[in-house]
């Protein structure tokens, strides 16, 4: 096992290192000193000199910084937590439409003037924001064992929570609250989409093959490499670019549901309201602490698709990232009881249209869509939907699943007769990571004449899944063992009865503290719940229902486990149009080496002119 990895409990929590090097990089210049260089310095000066102040680690920061990787839930959760949201709410009034909304393209992201209004309300672009939640299925699965409802019934009381009339907006200071709230499942169907094409693309014969530049292996108009591994878990991207850097010519450019919903909600309401991107303040509530990394990744703001003439600073396109846990906390800190939240979605009075009718159908549609089948897993199902898609190219194929050494190494393959048309794979959990990138690495060049590279000592015996990990055309990674219902920030079995407690729900106490074998139980009961949803139950909102009816009625031949995927490219295509962006910048991001100085011996002067006078073909 890796040194930098803790045993106790491999999910998405990493220990920190020893050394940080941020606040040696941020110690302030030495100020000109412009005293006499020959007057001798008495005690009583240089104790009245000021200290330097202390020096500020941000969450980017630490991002950007492999000397170690930071401990989830000890850094982030004071810098993205309930209680910024609860700032937040309390410092800034709701923007409300309506203002007349901009037609046009690109308009909207420099502020223009719009029916009498500058960034929305009467030129002071700091009295008001527009707050947008998006809400993970698995956070809505977690809260649904907690509290014995449905999924469906936990995302309404959500909703209720954040946008109701009895929710956050009836005790803050300004009164402000959500004006949409995201079931990121429907921007998930988009992922699905993009992540088959972007794998049927890499893989046809007709693909680049270019080698890449050096440090561009990971840029966004790269071709990713077989396999493909998938980008949507942010604790597996942040383990690859600080540790194991050879994989990522082989990682998926496609952003996360989490990213894309964020690019999505900001581009377009910034410009169809002509308002700038920071007066749009995004919420996501997800089941990981490492969710909130990825909020902060400066490939994941406006700077990817705002104009290159705007000049504003780049915004994150997701502002705050909290778990279920914190949501508790969020509800708990304004006095609010969840339990008795109602559990049916919000009228149709209540709702504020989307400035879109094309995306406000697609984002609202007329029922709540139904999670993975237990055979997509708990992920979001992204190797299955890509398996899927294949089987449906090739007729008369099926599909075959072995599973390796664990319940989390799971190996796929479509078959017709005796052909293996395509082989998959599923990785879960750090100690399965380690061996796939440990079976990625290149092989050492051997220095023996003759030698052999990439001979491996194993003993001989049967195959075991995953020994040829380069054969498979995709595998879906996460860093949490059994996938992303088991998220750092779920409610663990350890907590339900604090939090039923604090939210005033009467419990049976016990002295027995649960175990791993009741975790292992609750995993499967908010497992139960995340795979119980169904797409027959009616949100009830009452808008943008009949464009989805006539898209589904008009016989699609390409429906991949009822997604349509001339509707979703349909839809991506109007979002490109209505912002003036291009799609890879929308839809696509890149990934980057981090490279640390921490435990290495530093340089001196002379060592560094003598390497540079070597390179350019001097000498002493």
């Amino acid at each position: 096992m890796s040194a930098i990895l803790s045993a106790d409990d491999l999910n998405d929590f990493i220990s920190p290192g020893v050394a940080c090097i941020k606040p040696i990089e941020t110690l302030p210049l030495k100020p000109e000193d412009n005293s006499n260089p020959y007057e001798v310095t008495t005690e009583d000066k240089a104790a009245a000199a000021e200290p330097p102040p202390p020096a500020q680690i941000s969450l980017t920061d630490c991002l950007a910084c492999s000397g170690c990787v930071t401990s989830a839930e000890a850094i982030l959760v004071t810098l993205q937590s309930h209680t910024e949201v609860l700032t937040t709410l309390d410092t800034y009034t709701s923007l409300r439409a309506p203002w007349q909304h901009h037609n046009g393209t690109n308009g909207g992201a420099n502020g223009h003037v719009s029916n009498g209004v500058t960034n929305g309300v009467n030129g002071h672009g700091t009295e008001g924001k527009l707050f947008v939640a998006s809400i993970s299925p698995q956070v809505r699965a977690s809260l649904a064992a907690v509290f014995n409802v449905s999924e469906v019934e936990a995302g309404n009381m959500i909703a209720q929570l954040l946008s109701g009339p009895s929710g956050l907006k009836a005790g803050g200071v300004n009164g402000s609250d959500f004006t949409w709230v995201i079931d990121t499942n429907v921007v998930r169907e988009a992922c699905l989409v993009a992540a088959a094409d972007e794998v049927t693309a890499a893989l046809s014969p007709n693909a680049s093959n270019a080698i890449s530049a050096p440090g561009s292996e990971g840029a966004i108009d790269t071709t990713p490499k077989q396999p493909i591994l998938t980008s949507a878990c942010p604790g597996w991207i942040c383990y690859a670019e600080k540790t194991h850097p050879y994989v990522l010519p082989h990682l998926s450019r496609l952003k996360s549901p989490q990213a894309l919903t964020g690019t999505l909600v900001k581009s377009v309401l910034s410009q169809r309201y002509n308002i700038s991107p920071s007066q749009i303040w995004h919420l996501a509530i997800m089941p990981c602490f490492d969710k909130k990394l990825e909020a902060s990744r400066s490939e994941l703001t406006s700077s990817a698709w705002l104009p290159n003439n705007s000049s504003q600073d780049p915004v994150r396109d997701v502002d705050c990232v909290i778990t279920a846990r914190e949501l508790m906390y969020l509800a708990t800190m304004r006095g609010i009881t969840f339990s008795t939240l109602p559990r049916t979605p919000l009228s149709s009075a209540e709702r504020t249209p989307f400035p879109d009718p094309k995306l406000d159908a697609f984002l609202f549609p007329p029922s709540r869509r139904k999670n993975q089948d237990p055979a997509a897993g708990p992920s979001g199902g992204y190797l299955y939907h890509i398996l899927q898609t294949y089987q449906a190219q090739n007729p008369g194929s099926s599909i075959s699943v072995s599973r390796g050494r664990n319940a989390d190494v799971v190996e796929y393959s479509l078959v017709r007769g005796p052909e293996t048309i395509v082989r998959m794979a599923r990785f879960y959990g750090f100690r399965n990571i380690q061996n796939l990138v440990r079976r990625l690495k290149p092989a050492k060049i051997s220095r023996l004449p003759g030698g052999k590279t990439g001979v491996s000592r194993r003993p001989g015996g049967g195959a075991v899944v995953g020994e040829s990990v380069k054969e498979y055309a995709y595998v879906e990674v996460m860093a949490c063992p059994g996938g992303c219902t088991n998220g750092g920030g779920q409610v663990k079995v350890t907590e339900v009865e604090d939090v039923r407690i604090a939210d005033g729900v009467q419990t049976a106490t016990s002295d027995v503290k649960p175990g791993p074998k009741e975790q292992k139980e609750w995993l499967a009961k908010v497992d139960e719940a995340y795979f119980s949803g169904s797409d027959s139950e009616v949100d009830g909102d009452g808008d943008g229902d009949q464009e989805v009816r006539e898209v589904i009625t008009n016989g699609q031949d390409d429906v991949v486990n009822g997604i349509s995927r001339t509707h979703v490219k349909d839809v991506l295509a109007h979002w490109s149009d209505v912002t003036g962006v291009d799609l890879q910048s929308l839809l696509y991001t890149s990934y980057r080496k981090v490279e640390s100085d921490v435990g290495k011996k530093k340089q001196s002067d002379m060592e560094r002119v003598a390497g540079l006078a070597v390179t350019v073909g001097g000498g002493w």
